[in-house]
């Protein structure tokens, strides 16, 4: 009974002493631990002070300031020198036509297609006039024959024979030619051979050559420098879209080339909104200082 009693009062003592020891321990945990705020308050935010009916100020962007349609036409037009040639090609059909052309008081130069039914005519009141005239080359084009041409044109199926024959029935037609230059042919002029037949005629003659750059790789001036006849080359086409701001706009970068580089060549049709466009503009760009010249007097 007694060792019981004994072992008793020694597994009490041991508890005892577990339990105070872990109690100091936690008490001095609790000692060392700082202060630290709720969590509710170490997010919490200042509030914001707002003033009634404050307007948000937004500031400018620093990018160009496009602008408005009014302001872009109120802005002056550029002016300055350059000589500006006007072709007119694909004249003959009609004379009305011609002498609308020719009322505008600007000097230009007719290109004839042979064939045409008033050929003579054009010709005749052209020179009555003073207005410069030359012969507007029927040639093959690309896609031909599916693309149309004239019974009378020239076609790289043909001998150099026919070909001498038919540039001199052209010259025949209209003996008031100064010159020439080529209607469609963007197959033609990529010709060497071919070239160089039409090209000896016209210098047999004394007649220059403007090549139209129906195509990119035309060796129309190139060969003619070659062969020693007086050339040039088309700048801009004006009326490839049949509308009168769209051709007045291509009139003003043709003039905007010619102050460029000095002169420059524009080609166009005899359609009514590309009268209206030249009425209206070429007297206007005279006024600026582009001097209207005929074709003769760009060629070298």
């Amino acid at each position: 009974m007694r060792p019981i009693l004994v072992l008793m009062a020694l597994v009490a003592f041991v508890v005892f002493s577990v339990l105070f020891i872990d109690g100091l321990l936690k008490e001095k945990r609790t000692e060392r631990r700082p202060d630290l705020p709720k969590v509710t308050e170490r997010h919490k935010l200042p509030l914001r002070e707002y003033k009634e009916k404050e307007q948000v100020v937004h500031e400018d962007y620093t990018a160009t300031v496009v602008p408005s349609p009014v302001e872009r036409l109120a802005r002056p037009r550029p002016t300055g020198p350059g000589s500006l040639a006007i072709i007119i090609d694909d004249m003959g059909k009609g004379m009305q036509e011609a002498r609308s052309i020719i009322d505008i008081g600007v000097p230009v130069t007719f290109a004839i297609i042979p064939g045409l039914p008033k050929v003579r005519q054009v010709a005749q009141e052209a020179q009555r006039r003073g207005v410069e005239t030359i012969i507007h080359l029927p040639m093959e084009p690309k896609g031909y024959p599916e693309r149309r041409l004239e019974e009378n044109g020239l076609i790289l199926a043909q001998s150099n024979e026919e070909i001498i024959a038919r540039v001199n029935g052209y010259l025949r037609e209209i003996p008031q030619a100064v010159g020439a230059n080529n209607h469609m042919g963007s197959a033609f002029t990529e010709s060497r051979d071919k070239m160089a037949v039409v090209l000896g005629e016209l210098k047999e003659r004394g007649l220059f050559f403007v090549d139209s750059k129906t195509s990119a790789i035309s060796v129309g001036e190139s060969m003619a420098r070659e062969l020693g006849v007086r050339t040039a080359s088309r700048a801009v086409f004006l009326d490839n879209i049949q509308d009168v701001g769209y051709i007045s706009k291509q009139i003003r970068q043709a003039a905007a080339i010619a102050r460029k580089r000095g002169s420059a060549i524009a080609i166009c049709h005899p359609h009514p909104a590309t009268i209206q466009a030249l009425a209206a503009e070429l007297p206007k760009l005279r006024e600026e200082g582009i001097t209207f010249v005929p074709a003769s007097s760009l060629v070298r």
